[in-house]
């Protein structure tokens, strides 16, 4: 009942964006909880040629800000709707028309390409969205929504390869689908009005400390994107129902963490949050780095699926960045190109970690990836100490 009282209170606009970040998510989840296993199957893929991938597919984040300026005419909620027609045209592409895995590179930009658009404008409209002084838990509301929607892709995923005999084809179409819903969605959305001139292309020293913490955010993510699903497909030979499974497990833990995280950030603030995701993470690369040699093998496959679904848990940590922003911010839009800036940040950062931790994979081993993922959670804690906020936000 009370769930129903405050739908009914909501606005239009957020029930609307609400909806799309549901269709939007299942289609992503349902992508991320095949992509690794089509790969391996399709086209048998070594570990330096899965990290190589990354290059293509983390491109689009180190171009997106690129891509923000050229369409800095648009608001914030019809370029979303660019994002999603970019990702529905990618993953059908994906699906039914990689002849070859050179020709899956190109539809894999695309698709990633309108992932990462998304990526800034999702915080920003949600923010936009929120009453003051709840910015952390209006991002922890959606993302409870989004986690519910990876849990029914990874739901139909999970099912569809046990009972009725899907195809790779079948995933990505649904997800192309979604991603279609999802962009009339964002364009039934009231416009926001558009600041003149915006500074995408901007980066200012006021904000320098954000920038750091999305240097360091680019490295670390790739261990939950890359490296992380490569233990348990290719290292523990792991099959596509299990990473649907460990994908809808962590969209159930989701959709009571996200809220909590998000009044986490509200209560006790964004450095408190930071600096322990950089603590848990510490744990975590060490799981997923030695399990396998301290354990049996059953008990190193429970490890390391605790620690994907922990590390799938504290990704989400980043919206603790976005509000930082939206509180150190010196206007209102500045908000929108830092947000963007900082992908493109993260991202010149992420493509190096792939490459490296693919060099480091094939060369010493896997587990020395997530020993040097730990010794960058270390530094992670240190610069999250030293967030603060100006004296009218603590007050």
């Amino acid at each position: 009942m009370n769930l129903l009282f405050r739908i009914k209170q909501s606005s239009r606009e957020l029930l609307i964006f609400a909806v799309a970040v549901l269709a939007l998510s299942m289609a992503f989840g349902m992508v991320d909880s095949t992509f690794n296993n089509f790969l391996n199957e399709k086209f048998a893929l070594t570990g330096f040629q899965r990290s190589f991938l990354e290059f293509p597919r983390e491109l689009p984040g180190f171009l997106v800000v690129f891509v923000s300026a050229a369409f800095w005419f648009l608001s914030s909620r019809r370029l979303g709707v660019v994002a999603m027609i970019l990702g529905a045209v990618g993953a059908a592409l994906i699906g039914f028309a990689s002849s070859s895995y050179n020709i899956m590179i190109i539809w894999l930009f695309i698709f990633s390409l309108g992932n990462h658009l998304y990526l800034p404008i999702a915080s920003t409209i949600g923010m936009e969205l929120a009453r003051e002084g709840q910015d952390g838990r209006r991002l922890g509301q959606l993302n409870s929504i989004r986690n519910f929607a990876v849990i029914l892709g990874s739901f139909i995923v999970a099912i569809g390869f046990k009972y009725l005999n899907f195809s790779f084809q079948h995933t990505f179409a649904i997800s192309a689908v979604l991603l279609v819903v999802a962009a009339i969605l964002l364009f039934l959305m009231t416009p926001e009005p558009i600041a003149e001139k915006r500074g995408f292309l901007q980066l200012r020293r006021e904000y320098s400390l954000y920038y750091a913490l999305n240097v360091l955010s680019g490295a670390r993510k790739q261990l939950f994107i890359t490296f992380a699903p490569w233990v348990l497909v290719s290292v523990l030979k792991q099959p596509t129902q299990i990473m649907a499974t460990l994908f809808t497990i962590g969209g159930v833990i989701g959709i009571l963490f996200q809220p909590l995280l998000g009044w986490g950030i509200d209560k006790f603030g964004e450095r408190i949050v930071l600096a322990s995701e950089a603590v848990i993470l510490v744990f975590v690369c060490f799981g997923y780095g030695f399990a396998t040699f301290i354990f049996s093998a059953n008990t190193a496959f429970l490890v390391v699926c605790a620690c994907f679904l922990i590390d799938q848990m504290i990704f989400s940590v980043s919206m603790a960045r976005a509000t930082y922003m939206k509180k150190i911010a010196l206007q209102p839009d500045h908000i929108q190109p830092a947000l963007t800036a900082a992908v493109t940040i993260d991202h010149v950062f992420s493509i190096s970690a792939a490459l490296l931790g693919g060099l480091v994979w094939n060369t010493f081993g896997f587990q020395y990836v997530f020993l040097f993922g730990a010794g960058i959670a270390v530094i992670n804690f240190f610069t999250a100490l030293k967030v603060k906020l100006p004296k009218k936000i603590i007050g």
